[in-house]
């Protein structure tokens, strides 16, 4: 079984900014991938509102950035990710889904979260063939084509106005009859004359043999049903954390959200720390995502230094 002082999970912004701290504080960090190297920002486009990119950044570059830097500090990364662990025992013991034992001093969660889905059998059969959760991957398929997204919130919002540069048109399906995108996010939305809204409405089937051909809409306050000719459906109804390996041993809450100390990044079980999307499903965005993985790199290192010296401090 192998030794490591500091292991990081995740390599988006959280994880990225905890090796980099880690690293430079000598702790030599060892990262964990995860299955989608970068975390959500390499399936985003323009990122206009993370500081000290005045032109705006492509998501992609932004984390190969991140990566460089954290790389020429000696961090070493592995494609690979926590399968199970046991989190009761001193150092943690981690399994991979590489079949690795890794024993782990310290732990660092930044494992993100992941885009929801509907659940329907049809959805998920015509996932990648006209059925996508990332408009930024997939929205350059859709020039000239009629399509639908689905949600009322900022992603759907975001999702839906940047397809707006391929699609012909977008029709926005939203469940109730307003919108819970923040003020700037509908006003855009709303005045783009290539999106149009169909309220009190949802999705209960995609039609098509090979690929969408056209979605099965119901009216929720009528239960009247539709068919709307579409060649693609977009999902922007929200993630869900990539925390189901650390649920039997950390405080979360309903959705899986990992449960830290107010202001900090500590867990309930000493020496494990979570940051970034596994434990924000408030701010969700790239730069308090880093400034966490700060804290927790922080935190680790400190807690290290205390255990060193049998220091009674917990956390």
């Amino acid at each position: 079984m192998r030794h490591e002082k500091v292991v990081i999970l995740g390599s988006g912004p959280a994880g990225l900014t905890a090796a980099l701290y880690a690293a430079r504080g000598g702790l030599d960090p060892l990262v964990l991938e995860g299955m989608q190297p970068g975390g959500q920002l390499t399936i985003t486009t323009d990122v206009d509102n993370y500081p000290g990119f005045p032109e705006g950044v492509l998501g992609p570059e932004l984390m190969e950035r991140m990566r460089a830097q954290v790389e020429r500090f000696g961090t070493r990364f592995e494609f690979d990710e926590v399968e199970s662990c046991d989190l009761s025992v001193r150092p943690f013991q981690l399994t991979t889904g590489n079949g690795q034992k890794i024993a782990a001093e310290t732990l660092i969660i930044a494992t993100g979260a992941s885009a929801k889905y509907l659940g329907l059998e049809s959805e998920t059969r015509l996932r990648g063939y006209g059925v996508s959760a990332c408009a930024t991957c997939d929205g350059f398929f859709f020039k000239g084509a009629e399509i639908v997204v689905v949600g009322g919130g900022d992603t759907a919002m975001e999702e839906a106005t940047f397809l707006t540069k391929f699609a012909a048109k977008v029709y926005c399906i939203v469940r109730r009859d307003v919108l819970r995108a923040s003020k700037a996010m509908q006003d855009r939305a709303l005045a783009n004359p290539k999106l149009e809204f169909i309220w009190n409405s949802e999705i209960t089937e995609v039609l098509g043999e090979k690929s969408v051909e056209a979605v099965r809409i119901r009216n929720v306050v009528t239960g009247d049903e539709y068919v709307k000719p579409v060649t693609g459906m977009f999902l922007g109804i929200g993630h869900q954390p990539n925390t189901r390996a650390f649920l039997d041993w950390l405080d979360h809450d309903e959705a899986g959200y990992l449960v830290t100390t107010p202001g900090r990044t500590a867990t309930n079980v000493p020496g494990v720390f979570a940051c970034g999307d596994a434990q924000d499903h408030y701010y969700r965005q790239a730069v308090t995502a880093a400034g966490s993985g700060c804290q927790a790199a922080i935190e680790a290192e400190r807690w290290l230094e205390d255990q060193k010296h049998g220091s009674a401090s917990s956390h």
